[in-house]
């Protein structure tokens, strides 16, 4: 078994599709129906059961490909330990973020990165805070960027930045412009994130230090997703201000005047895996 037949393996399982799985990764179908007829044939088992010109993971497949992706996890973080030795000419730094982390505060930062080590690979994965604590836990990324409350024995937690959020509503909608008591959050309904995110969090908080119970008519898994039902005439929404703030210029929603929403930005860090001189260079400028 080798590392190049269990990345190939993963792909296979994620797309399903010899012919996309190939094309990913840039080799023949030969080559990749090879790997896996390799590992198969070598272990005894079926890791996919062929459906006319389908290939669908079994269950054995599925229970392989956890541990497959746990040796690549490990294999990727000895990569960076040996990368660390040539001081940052070559590299790998892995970053997770969740949405709003990803969409407004995280781009500078990266252009900044890349022009002062142009060599270093950047590895990017976005989901939501319970997703990106989950891929720095598991070693998928050695950085973690979110904006909820991240309380994990693995992982430390400091405090990167911090975001101020808002009520939006439609300009059509009764609170445009106005403003409006703690108790009256629960009369209108909400659109929001899903559980798990560092927005719905702090929606959750919001509407629990009001003491309401508020109406959810829709709970939505993106910025964009929400915003756009929101502006459509559904309900009200709390939004970071940055995610905002277009919309707001556009004349597309109101603010509603309510006490703005602090929210912290934290960075994540597995407390026993190796950290690279990447990831310190990349905090570095942000101190700096």
């Amino acid at each position: 078994m080798t590392l190049e037949q269990l990345r190939i393996f993963l792909v296979v399982a994620e797309q399903q599709h010899i012919t996309r799985a190939a094309q990913s990764l840039h080799l023949t179908q030969s080559a990749v129906s090879a790997a896996i007829a390799a590992l198969e044939s070598r272990h005894g088992v079926r890791l996919f059961d062929r459906v006319g010109r389908a290939i669908l993971l079994n269950d054995t497949g599925r229970a392989f490909q956890a541990e497959a992706r746990a040796v690549l996890d490990s294999a990727r973080a000895a990569e960076n330990a040996l990368d660390d030795l040539s001081a940052l000419r070559r590299g790998r730094l892995s970053i997770m973020a969740s949405q709003t982390v990803a969409n407004h505060w995280l781009p500078g930062r990266l252009v900044a990165f890349r022009r002062a080590y142009p060599q270093v690979e950047i590895e990017l994965g976005f989901a939501n805070t319970d997703q990106v604590a989950d891929g720095v836990e598991s070693g998928r990324a050695e950085l973690g960027l979110v904006e909820g409350d991240v309380s994990r024995a693995a992982l430390s937690r400091d405090l990167l930045d911090h975001d101020e959020m808002v009520v939006v509503v439609a300009p059509g909608h009764p609170w445009a412009g106005r403003s409006i008591a703690p108790a009256d959050l629960g009369t209108t309904p909400w659109v929001v994130r899903e559980t798990g995110s560092g927005t719905r969090a702090a929606f959750d908080g919001l509407l629990q230090r009001a003491g309401v119970t508020p109406e959810i008519a829709l709970a939505l898994p993106g910025n964009e997703a929400v915003i756009g039902v929101v502006e459509a005439g559904l309900g009200a929404t709390l939004v970071s201000r940055n995610v905002a703030r277009a919309h707001l210029a556009a004349g597309l929603l109101c603010l509603v005047h309510t006490p703005p929403v602090r929210r912290d930005f934290y960075l994540l860090r597995h407390r026993q895996r190796h950290r690279t001189q990447a990831a310190a260079a990349f905090l570095a400028l942000q101190d700096g």
